[in-house]
């Protein structure tokens, strides 16, 4: 008994001073004793007995209605203080419990009838209900990792009950730093982490990185029995802009992750709502499939493009959205400097969406500005004037791309470099060099979805330029060498962009126009121009859609509609128009709308990410055997005992103890009062 009198505390141990009124009923019954005078009668004896007896019984009765009403309220005074059994384990007791809860998309994959989110909240759940009075906690999700308030048990199961399925992964070691981070700012000594996942192999290291000793880690797995999933992994259009009237295609690339299905799953496009074709898919031994489909548009329109697989298992990947636009054929004009370049002309003329003009350099025509893009092609001299007119189409948003011949005279280049920005070329390197960065980040670059292969070889120049820029020239680099100079680059010096690469588009500077890059580089550098016609972003990564704005001020505010949605993303303002961040903005999936004030609507498309797709997770046994330590635990069971670190069975709550008491003391007086006592009396 005195070991767990030991035990015993308190949550509210300031109720304990209402203790003081046990005083009360005592002194009341002092003040009330009865004193008895006894009048002796002659021969009356048996009346004298009869009065000390039924004088002993209401002393009594009135004892016991006296402890019964003492016992009363020292019940309800300890119901209100809460008591609660403690191991004894200072430091496990004070330590807080952060909860990280995978809420990402794979998290949906079923289980039996339920979703594994609903199978992890279920048992977060329990392990809050469970926990020691008084526990504090931190829920940690892929899309709150940085939430450092701290959370009451009932504050937490109602945040609990909020988390849905959000865009984007975290990985362990994100997660770690988060916890690391909440240990600094709360000032705790230790806490414990209790992480809820599936444990994904490409976001759970199987190598343990987590190194504080004061951070108590514990593994509850929620996995499905399965890891099969087909899933659209990337679409992208042949062509680098809609046609209307004509036939468009389509390349839709697909895998598989486990064991492919024994039917061929039928993938299905649509647009608008509307099937428009549909085809099987074959796997390889690779466990993929590319695939070309082809549609018609018959207007000039936005155009939502759904690509749907009949996969039943996991749908949170069965959808791919692509929306894109027709637009009116780009006028691309080509001022040479000498002879015509084949392959820029090759690469033009190879899409029907261009218009493309040709001339010498020395016969610049006046209408600069009805052209979506200029290139100049191996030009050895730049005068002031030619550059003065290149700066009004920049100025008034149009774009302009250079392609500078092999000339020692560089003063002769850079007398009109400068007047297009700060910018200048320092020498001339003969050294052949490789491209040994690629920006992924760049406009040019991005709009190209995932097509990029990891192994993909960059450009080799057998000489180039070293060009230098000053900060009012914006430069971003595009492709650039390990010294740093960049081999393309982009400037904003006003409102159109500026390409200027550092060597010439011929054999002879180098592989650069039979790469991987240069068609789609002159297509994008000419759809620029006018913001883009095709959109198949992912929700969660830092990704923008470019929206042209005529009238462009200081108060044009670009919005994001969508059914019952109306926000302002983060947005800044380049060349003629505004880049918006909807990337990280929008976790949802689905297509959504950008409008501004003397702006053209834009509609873009959003997927969930396809990082999630492969399901592969980790054997529980294989991180055993990694992540290891006395604070490494790994659990499995659905009991939590209030922030020991395992699980099993909570502790009775002594409040509704004493709750269930003080009724039942309540009716003892009841019964007492009621005059039970003295008939038993009589009776005995």
């Amino acid at each position: 008994m005195c070991t767990y009198i030991c035990l015993v505390s308190f949550l509210y141990p300031l109720f304990l001073l209402a203790g003081l009124a046990l005083a009360i009923p005592i002194l009341i019954h002092l003040f009330n004793l009865r004193r008895y005078k006894t009048v002796y009668f002659p021969h009356t004896r048996f009346l004298k007995n009869i009065q000390l007896k039924s004088q002993k019984q209401s002393q009594l009765r009135y004892k016991w209605l006296l402890a019964l009403r003492l016992l009363f309220l020292a019940c309800i005074i300890l119901a209100f203080a809460q008591p609660f059994l403690n191991s004894g384990n200072k430091k496990d007791g004070n330590a807080l419990s952060i909860i990280y809860l995978d809420n990402s998309a794979s998290m949906t994959a079923k289980k039996g009838a339920r979703t594994l989110l609903e199978i992890a909240k279920e048992k977060a759940s329990v392990q809050i209900k469970n926990s020691a009075p008084g526990s504090k906690f931190l829920l940690l999700t892929n899309d709150k990792i940085n939430n450092y308030q701290p959370l009451t048990a009932t504050q937490a199961l109602a945040e609990l009950q909020m988390v849905e399925a959000a865009a984007g992964t975290k990985t362990s070691q994100q997660v770690a730093g988060s916890v690391a981070a909440a240990l600094r700012n709360e000032a705790l000594g230790a806490v414990n982490l209790y992480y809820y996942s599936d444990f994904q192999q490409n976001s759970f290291s199987a190598i343990n990185k987590l190194k504080e000793n004061n951070i108590d880690f514990y593994g509850i797995p929620v996995q499905a029995e399965i890891s099969e999933n087909i899933f659209v992994d990337t679409a992208y259009l042949l062509a680098p802009v809609l046609q209307t009237g004509q036939s468009n295609a389509l390349v839709v690339r697909s895998r598989v992750i486990g064991k492919a299905p024994t039917e061929a799953p039928v993938l299905q496009l649509s647009m608008n709502g509307q099937v428009k074709t549909a085809t099987g898919l074959n796997f390889g031994e690779k466990g993929e499939s590319t695939d070309t489909l082809s549609f018609q548009v018959n207007d000039s329109r936005w155009q939502k493009i759904e690509l749907v697989l009949n996969d039943a298992s996991v749908r949170f990947d069965d959808t791919f959205r692509v929306s894109a636009r027709s637009a009116p054929n780009l006028s691309v004009l080509v001022l040479n400097d000498g002879q015509a370049n084949p392959f820029i002309q090759a690469a033009y003329k190879a899409s029907s969406g261009f218009r493309l003009m040709q001339m010498q350099v020395d016969q610049m025509p006046a209408d600069l500005h009805e052209y979506n893009l200029i290139v100049l092609n191996g030009i050895k001299t730049l005068s002031v004037s030619t550059a003065t007119k290149l700066n009004e189409v920049l100025k008034n948003g149009g774009n302009v791309a250079i392609f500078p011949g092999k000339t020692n005279n560089t003063a002769a280049l850079n007398d009109g470099l400068s007047a297009l920005g700060d910018i200048k070329i320092l020498n001339m390197d003969t050294a052949v060099q490789t491209v040994s960065t690629l920006q992924q980040g760049s406009p040019l670059v991005r709009d190209m979805f995932e097509r990029i292969p990891e192994n993909v070889q960059l450009p080799i120049s057998n000489w180039h330029y070293n060009i230098q820029a000053g900060l009012t020239a914006n430069q971003q680099s595009v492709l650039s060498f390990r010294s740093g100079y960049p081999f393309l680059a982009v400037y904003t010096p006003s409102r159109g962009q500026l390409y200027i690469a550092a060597s010439s588009a011929d054999a002879e500077a180098g592989n650069f126009t039979n790469s991987y890059f240069f068609v789609p580089f002159l297509y994008q550098m000419a759809v620029q121009s006018h913001g883009g016609d095709v959109y198949a972003l992912t929700a969660g990564r830092d990704q923008s859609a470019y929206l042209p704005v005529k009238e462009l001020t200081d108060r044009t505010v670009v919005h994001l509609y969508a059914d019952g949605l109306d926000v302002i993303p983060p947005q800044r303002t380049v060349a003629a128009g505004v880049e918006v961040n909807v990337g990280k903005v929008q976790q949802q999936a689905g297509f959504y709308t950008l409008a501004a004030a003397a702006a053209d609507t834009s509609i873009i498309a959003i997927n969930q990410d396809r990082t999630e797709s492969d399901l592969k997770s980790w054997d529980i046994n294989t991180l055993k055997k990694q992540w290891e330590g006395d604070h490494i635990h790994w659990l499995q069971d659905s009991s939590y005992n209030g922030g020991q670190g395992s699980f099993q069975a909570s502790n009775f709550p002594l409040w509704k103890v004493c709750a269930i008491l003080a009724v039942l003391l309540l009716l003892a007086e009841t019964y007492v009062l009621a005059g039970g006592f003295r008939k038993q009396n009589i009776a005995t």
